[in-house]
């Protein structure tokens, strides 16, 4: 729609200092032509855009002009707004609240009624995850290595990074950078890191590929699942995998099948449905449970 395009080369004559019909031509897809009339229309509202033409020549808005209203709309704070209360959640400091209050003093005609989306982003861990994130920032924000104590199912190890990104997935925060250790990008899980500290040394900051969070990346199945459940955990399947993960058997049992990252994971998920669940593939997932309960039969029997 024009008035789209229009929004969006308004919203990049604010951004950038200079460019060209020719680029504007080619960034929304229509004709330099085109452009020249949105740019007329732009004038005609009351933008002061200048143009020059030679070399070094181009499209700008002229120097000192102020924008007095926002280009955003009501449904555009709104989601600025939620979005910045949702960092507040893990903060350890007022300075989103402050944010939010200065951008809705200066938009209050663009924020009217109540909220419709609140986002809690914090958790058990808020009170050791706050600090952490406060310090990966700084880290990441004055180009400092970090370095910390790292628990993981290999063990535990002593870890320093050129941090890069904080990332929230999953219901749990990661921080993603280069790991010195194994010389390659690495995604570190916050709640497995202790002794978190930015450190004084610099680093150069690499070409940094945007971190692949896709579920076939990161967990990539392999293990083909079969399981037995009673209809009483339906809930958990639902909340955990979807309505589409079983079929209700004539006995009315739940017939679970799936895709699984990891042995180990497996067998505790399955666990804590206690005797509500039988594993009917892997033969190897069956046998490691047996074992599990012959031992918890030795210990809690007597």
């Amino acid at each position: 729609m024009k008035i789209d395009r229009l929004i969006g080369i308004l919203s990049v004559l604010l951004q950038e200092e200079k460019t060209t019909a020719p680029e504007l031509a080619e960034r929304f897809e229509v004709s330099k032509r085109t452009i020249n009339r949105d740019i007329e229309d732009l004038c005609k509202a009351g933008i002061p855009i200048q143009t020059s033409q030679g070399i070094g020549g181009g499209i700008s808005i002229m120097n000192g002009y102020r924008m007095d209203r926002t280009i955003l709309t009501s449904k555009d704070m709104q989601m600025i707004l939620a979005g910045l209360r949702s960092l507040d959640s893990v903060g350890g400091s007022r300075y989103y609240s402050q944010l939010m209050e200065k951008i809705q003093a200066g938009s209050s005609e663009f924020v009217s009624g109540r909220d419709s989306i609140l986002i809690d982003l914090s958790s058990w861990y808020r009170e050791t995850l706050v600090p952490k994130i406060d310090t990966i920032q700084n880290a990441i924000g004055n180009r400092h290595l970090l370095t910390f104590d790292y628990y993981g199912p290999a063990g535990e190890s002593s870890r320093r990074i050129e941090p890069y990104y904080i990332i929230f997935k999953w219901s749990s925060w990661y921080v993603w950078g280069w790991c010195l250790k194994r010389k390659d990008f690495r995604l570190f899980k916050l709640n497995r890191m202790d002794k978190v500290q930015e450190t004084e040394t610099g680093f150069i900051c690499r070409s940094v590929p945007t971190p692949d969070l896709s579920n076939e990346k990161i967990f990539p199945g392999g293990i083909k699942v079969k399981a037995l459940f009673t209809p009483d955990v339906k809930w958990r399947l639902v909340e955990e995998f979807g309505p589409e993960c079983f079929t209700e058997r004539d006995d009315g049992k739940l017939l679970f099948t799936a895709d699984y990252i990891d042995m180990d994971n497996l067998i505790t998920w399955i666990m804590t449905f206690g005797d509500k669940a039988e594993v009917l593939e892997p033969a190897e997932a069956r046998d490691r449970i047996c074992h599990i309960a012959e031992a918890l039969s030795k210990i809690y029997g007597k």
